[in-house]
């Protein structure tokens, strides 16, 4: 018996097909409220705060060093009987707390902006940190194995059409109402979208947690590490987050504050990136039902790599027309990487011991990303009276020949050391 023949019996049909639109729904407030506090708004309002190139790639990096903390989450929900609190209580902490950012210019003098911002957003992403954990092992259980890679894709890509519209219009906001007024408008419509995003995640369901093998805390953490293809391929995944993090981040400061571009154009620039990236979700998604999740991961490393290589066409070709290049790579291969990472997470890892492999990859990932934007801020702190094609163009152009080198290389032995296997076969194993 397949997934989707298992989904027509009356019952479980009902309970999937309504889990599903819970999930797509949740996900219109979040996209939203995410999309106008985070990507070129998150830089515009840190620059509108002050910040610097260095305090702008440390909060950037924030975001992946707390995830460190959902190793000893993935124990301690073992011990609970109820995952669906951790991500309401948890959740709505990330949400309120980021949101309220929102509030810091009317509060604080303006000496204390940044220090009270990375407080805030400090404490939003450990309560993300926490909620990403248990949504990602709910996910695995609410979505059949068979179907989810097309799901996926197509949630993702109606969500990103979703974003692409709110980037358009958040960018339009803040060009005719610079400065202070139009991150006020934009703090309205994320304080909204953060209430009707909390009781979204209050309809999740309740579903059991598959329970560890292990009731001790060292042998349940030796079993991702025992775990030989897993450990190599969130080893090299880890490099890689650390060598793109150095600049893709900080794609935005370098067209804010470098090169100078208007709101009106980043907003532009991140809708096409938006709709490449909607575009790619649906592709990869359907490839997804016939290859594996690291064949698929390795075929977006030579993209994104790509994307950094060619601001270097900045020297020979007019702004705009290369940054929307570097974007629509960037869209396709970010997207695809993001996606099959998940699913990789997910789906390629035990159920029973999930929550453990997740809180794992997490850790590793997310200190190699809160590294890579350290450095790159630092970097182009340094550059500051170097040449300005360096500090344009050459830093990204750079890493992006180093991180094609990787993925050419190391990336080929590591993701693509199994063969080919048909995902249908995979959802008829788990069936």
């Amino acid at each position: 018996m397949n997934a989707w023949r298992r989904l027509r019996s009356p019952r479980t049909f009902s309970d999937s097909r309504k889990n599903l639109w819970i999930l797509t729904l949740e996900g219109v407030p979040a996209i939203i409220m995410l999309t106008l506090l985070g990507g070129p708004f998150l830089t515009g309002y840190l620059l509108h705060l002050g910040a610097t190139s260095q305090q702008i790639g440390l909060v950037l990096s924030m975001t992946t060093l707390v995830n460190v903390v959902q190793i000893g989450i993935a124990y301690w929900m073992q011990k609970v009987t109820n995952r669906y609190w951790f991500l309401v209580i948890f959740a709505g902490l990330h949400r309120v707390c980021w949101a309220a950012t929102g509030l810091i210019p009317f509060l604080f003098p303006s000496e204390l902006w940044i220090a009270v911002y990375l407080v805030l957003y400090s404490l939003a992403f450990l309560g993300n940190a926490i909620a990403s954990l248990v949504w990602t092992s709910l996910v695995g259980d609410m979505v059949p194995a068979g179907i989810r890679g097309r799901y996926m894709g197509i949630r993702n890509m109606i969500l990103n059409a979703l974003g692409s519209l709110v980037l358009f219009i958040g960018g339009q906001l803040l060009d005719k109402f610079p400065g202070q007024q139009g991150f006020n408008y934009l703090f309205i419509g994320i304080g909204i979208c953060t209430v009707l995003n909390i009781v979204a995640y209050v309809n999740y369901p309740k579903i059991p947690l598959a329970k560890s093998t292990e009731s001790s805390f060292l042998p349940m953490l030796k079993k991702p590490f025992q775990d030989r293809m897993f450990l190599k391929a969130a080893m090299f995944l880890s490099l890689w987050l650390f060598l793109q993090g150095i600049v893709v981040p900080l794609f935005s400061y370098v067209m804010l504050h470098i090169l100078e571009i208007n709101y009106e154009w980043i907003s532009i620039i991140t809708v096409v990136q938006t709709a490449a990236m909607m575009l790619s979700f649906y592709i990869w998604g359907n490839l997804n039902m016939k290859y594996s999740n690291k064949r698929l991961l390795y075929c977006t490393l030579p993209i994104i790599a790509s994307a950094c290589m060619m601001w270097g066409l900045l020297s020979v070709l007019p702004v705009m027309v290369v940054l929307l290049g570097v974007h629509i790579l960037l869209g396709i291969g970010v997207g695809g990487f993001n996606q099959l990472s998940f699913n990789f997470i997910i789906g390629d890892t035990p159920k029973s011991e999930r929550p453990m492999f997740i809180a794992v990859y997490s850790a590793m990932t997310g200190f190699a990303s809160f590294l890579g934007p350290i450095l790159g801020g630092w970097l182009y702190e340094k550059l500051q009276d170097a040449p300005g094609w360096l500090q344009s163009y050459g830093l990204s152009t750079i890493i992006g020949i180093i991180l094609l080198a990787l993925g050419l290389l190391l990336g080929r032995a590591v993701l693509r050391e199994t063969s080919i296997v048909p995902r249908s076969e995979i959802a008829r194993e788990l069936t």
